[in-house]
């Protein structure tokens, strides 16, 4: 949630502070966290520490979360909330099939993703091997600027969208190919919107190149985008762009209809 909105928010009578507070402190636990004292969880939110207490041992009586003496943890519960988005929502099962063609036709993983505050989020993946030290599932996020799922979503939204984006955003290097100079940024969002994808050379991890496209609804706008991911050493921008893009663009193509 941006600040701007906060703001917004905060002056809205129907606004529940206290909730966003709450889905704050369990937004704290990651993969890269998934223990942490207070002190930690009122770090990383901005509330203070007694507030931080009292949210987590609301998680902990809920069962929730799990708290050892020292550290907290969330529990297998915290799966209700979001079992609740996928059984509700079908839009991952409407794209799983299509993920599970291209990675048959292609023999590389694939994945769907949609946009989350400055996040990617995976609705759907179909991985035929592991190729990314990160882990990556349903509900995994990732950052836009580096991910190409990010820019093929990202370069279709307005300018004023955008120079916000740009705006708040931090570009951190990820590795030493990470674009971190936000008008370069720009001009490849610009080249995405151009061209109809995106390609992303090792700006995420060493050894990961990706290639994704945006999945243009009938109105327009666009909501999800599929990408492929491979091997940096086993496949080249070119042959992505050879022997991915038509399967990507084809899959794309016949999801818009289904939006």
């Amino acid at each position: 949630m941006q600040g701007g909105d906060i703001e917004e928010q905060g002056s809205d009578r129907d606004f529940v502070a206290s909730l966003e507070k709450g889905l704050l402190v369990i937004e704290a636990f990651d993969a890269g966290r998934p223990r942490l004292t207070l002190s930690d969880v009122a770090k990383l939110t901005g509330i203070t520490r007694a507030a931080a207490r009292r949210y987590l041992l609301t998680l902990t009586k809920l069962n929730y979360a799990d708290f050892d003496g020292r550290y907290f943890s969330l529990s297998p519960r915290i799966l209700r909330l979001g079992y609740a988005y996928l059984s509700s929502a079908s839009l991952s099962t409407r794209v799983q099939p299509y993920l599970e063609q291209i990675s048959e036709a292609t023999g590389e993983s694939s994945s769907a993703a949609i946009l989350d505050g400055d996040d990617i989020v995976y609705i759907a993946r179909s991985a035929t091997r592991r190729i990314m030290s990160i882990g990556l599932g349903v509900g995994s996020r990732l950052p836009v600027y580096c991910t190409s799922l990010g820019r093929a979503i990202l370069a279709y939204r307005s300018e004023d969208a955008v120079d916000a984006y740009l705006r708040r955003v931090r570009l951190e290097a990820r590795t030493p190919k990470t674009i971190t100079d936000k008008a370069e940024l720009r001009n490849v969002l610009k080249a995405t919107r151009d061209q109809g994808f995106a390609i992303v050379n090792e700006e995420l991890e060493f050894g990961l190149r990706s290639i994704a496209v945006p999945v243009i609804q009938k109105n327009g706008e666009v909501m999800i985008a599929l990408n492929l991911s491979a091997q940096a050493g086993r496949v080249s921008a070119d042959e992505m762009r050879e022997r991915f893009l038509p399967s990507l663009m084809a899959a794309s193509e016949s999801l818009r209809y289904m939006l």
